[in-house]
């Protein structure tokens, strides 16, 4: 247009000042400072994002990039994500039904009401089960977390849900962690974990059983947020079904060992991923051998008798009287 028109003219019909003008040819020679840092910045939101599979929002993004040493505010993140129109994972409303406690098996107290937190991988392990639709039908998916390293030590996967799903999971368990002394087990009163054979092998390795109250999924709240991150970014952002057992074995193995336990961030322990936390040492004065980090302003709380808080980023969890 400046080849018909001269540039006065073109402002006028636009409405636009001619020194406002000039200065926006200015600015795009020779750009500021904190455009040219929006630019480096939106390039390691980019490379963050893929990295997490394209599953991490602003929050994780944030905590990401402070690890690296860059602090930026939320806000600012978030601005420049929607600008690249990048965007993490976000959560959808699912139900979920394994749990059979009709049952005449002995239930275990729940032990994570009175028990310290642990200081230490292998001190509480949580364990439980959920359900993938796939083409062939629904399979079952049993997990046991570590309660302080959030790691998945053991998993399994089958079509029925069953003892024998529940003692795969605890058997790798036991083949990743050897048999680790003075062991809490926490799971809900299904049928599964309270059955014989469950019980025995608890006993074997001279471990606790500890259950949560019924009907209660904040007691093993943990295990609840490791199915919704778990669903939600893997299961859900799928474009079609899991064709059946073989395939779901094989995707969650991809999750779990390459990606999760690797890599994943968790809000347990903000800037570090499950497998770094197992490294992590705590001396008789409650010190831990991991760089120090501000804390946040933010704790996570859990319902009921046993309720706990997170003392900022990486610190070890509490008791709230």
């Amino acid at each position: 247009m400046k080849a018909d028109h001269s540039i006065a003219l073109l402002c006028h019909a636009f409405e636009v000042s001619l020194s406002g003008y000039y200065d926006w040819r200015q600015r795009q020679k020779q750009p500021a400072p904190r455009s040219q840092e929006d630019v480096e910045l939106k390039e390691q939101i980019r490379r963050i994002h893929q990295e997490s599979r394209q599953t991490y929002g602003s929050p994780r993004i944030q905590a990401s990039l402070r690890a690296l040493g860059r602090r930026h505010g939320r806000n600012r993140l978030s601005r420049l994500m929607r600008e690249a129109a990048i965007c993490g994972r976000q959560k959808r409303r699912y139900r979920v039904m394994t749990t059979n406690s009709k049952h005449e098996h002995p239930i275990a107290p729940n032990l994570l009401a009175v028990v310290p937190a642990p200081h230490r991988p292998d001190q509480v392990w949580v364990a439980d089960i959920t359900y993938i639709g796939t083409l062939a039908g629904t399979v079952y998916l049993a997990a046991i977390v570590d309660l302080y390293s959030r790691r998945i030590v053991g998993w399994a996967v089958s079509q029925r849900i069953d003892t024998a799903l529940v003692l795969a999971a605890w058997n790798m368990a036991l083949c990743h962690r050897q048999s680790p002394s003075g062991l809490i087990f926490h799971s809900d009163r299904g049928v599964q974990y309270a059955s014989k054979e469950y019980r025995q092998a608890l006993k074997t390795v001279n471990a606790s059983a500890s259950m949560a109250r019924k009907g209660n999924c904040y007691d093993n709240a943990v295990m609840e947020a490791f199915w919704s991150t778990l669903k939600l970014e893997l299961i859900y952002r799928r474009h079609q079904e899991l064709a059946g057992l073989a395939e779901a074995r094989a995707v969650l193995f991809d999750y779990i060992e390459v990606f999760y336990n690797r890599r994943a961030c968790t809000a347990r322990l903000a800037t570090r991923h499950p497998r770094a936390s197992s490294s992590v040492v705590i001396d008789a004065k409650g010190k831990t051998n991991c760089p120090k980090q501000k804390p946040s302003s933010a704790s996570w709380r859990r319902a009921g008798p046993s309720r706990w808080s997170a003392a900022g980023h990486g610190g070890a969890w509490r008791a709230i009287p």
